[in-house]
């Protein structure tokens, strides 16, 4: 594992535990703007698939320590590890070895996403006494986040065009 990409991953743990304070600061919940969930894009498009799911799985776990968001009960820390995971694995391995078009995999990587965190809701909640029928679940998470969801599909375009660009993405795909 080189250096560069392990020094990447920190910085996008360490925004991923910093943009959601900023989120809360501003009075703006994290189910709403879903500030976690951009570092988490980020590190699909700048690392490797596993080096990308580690931070996905990290990045809740030391906010959780740091901040004590998301919280243990209800089970919104187990339920976040699994969909930033899908996240960060999905558009790590679609941005590399299948969809490489932003606009195509990032709505897909969006889905799968949701459709994970359905899947840990049905799984892991009730292990939590956290009963849920995981569809409304899901439902009711993406109508709570589309300020959010506007945000990503806005925002992770224009940094992945920036770092198309600036030959950052190309170079790190490679590897």
């Amino acid at each position: 594992m080189k250096a560069r990409s392990l020094a990447v991953a920190g910085l996008v743990v360490a925004m991923a535990v910093t943009l959601p304070l900023a989120a809360h600061v501003i009075k703006v919940g994290g189910p709403v703007l879903l500030p976690m969930h951009i570092p988490i894009f980020l590190a699909g498009l700048l690392l490797s698939p596993g080096l990308a799911v580690l931070v996905g799985v990290l990045s809740p776990i030391v906010s959780f320590l740091l901040t004590g968001m998301p919280p243990l009960s209800p089970p919104m820390l187990p339920l976040m590890v699994v969909e930033l995971a899908t996240y960060a694995l999905a558009l790590s391995l679609l941005t590399r070895h299948g969809i490489t078009n932003i606009w195509v995999s990032l709505p897909v990587t969006m889905v799968l996403g949701r459709v994970s965190l359905g899947l840990a809701a049905a799984v892991i909640g009730p292990l939590f006494n956290f009963h849920v029928n995981p569809v409304i679940y899901v439902y009711g998470a993406f109508i709570q986040g589309l300020p959010g969801l506007a945000l990503q599909l806005i925002s992770i375009p224009l940094v992945a065009a920036y770092l198309k660009r600036a030959h950052v993405v190309g170079a790190e795909q490679q590897s």
